[in-house]
């Protein structure tokens, strides 16, 4: 078995795409995936699988959520090795100033890092700074100037619907429960 971390992109937000979090878990017991925990109510999903093929893990988890919710969301799928190995690749500035945004931008596949990155754009140095590896964009911000950021306009942007966003907090919690 193989432990994966599911990542659903827009659930629970602004009281739209509403989806509990102990129902998720139980459809997903239900549909054959074992030790399933969920963090928080924004979309992450623990559990371990048989299967290898994670766009066969994403289409089933999507269509779980769909059938079950009523809701189209897209997700990443990552193996907790993938997390790990990703995580331990962050940069020494992301979620070391209080006085800045730090955010795990997590890349949905087909999508691929390199290209959203360029195809975001040239970021501006005064105001973020940006590192990436695998399948996760370490973006931090001063809050003061965060609006003025690149990648703050990603939402709206034709990039922003290939990627879900998980802040440093949740991202390092993920990483601590399922070490």
């Amino acid at each position: 078995m193989t432990r994966y971390v599911g990542l659903i992109r827009g659930i629970n937000v602004g009281g739209n795409n509403k989806v509990s979090m102990s129902e998720l878990k139980s459809q997903y017991e239900l549909s054959g995936l074992k030790n399933v925990s969920t963090y928080i109510n924004s979309g992450n999903v623990i559990f371990e699988s048989d299967e290898l093929d994670t766009a066969k893990l994403v289409s089933r988890c999507e269509t779980i959520i769909r059938d079950c919710f009523g809701v189209t969301m897209r997700m990443a799928v990552i193996s907790v090795d993938e997390l790990h190995k990703d995580l331990a690749h962050a940069p020494a500035w992301w979620g070391a100033d209080e006085g800045s945004k730090h955010n795990a931008v997590f890349v949905i596949p087909p999508a691929q890092t390199e290209l959203l990155v360029r195809e975001v754009g040239e970021i501006k140095p005064e105001y973020e700074k940006i590192a990436f590896h695998g399948h996760i964009i370490f973006w931090s911000a001063p809050l003061k100037t965060f609006g003025r950021s690149r990648w703050a306009k990603i939402v709206g942007a034709a990039a922003y619907q290939h990627v879900t966003i998980r802040n440093y907090t949740t991202a390092q919690k993920l990483k601590s429960l399922t070490e």
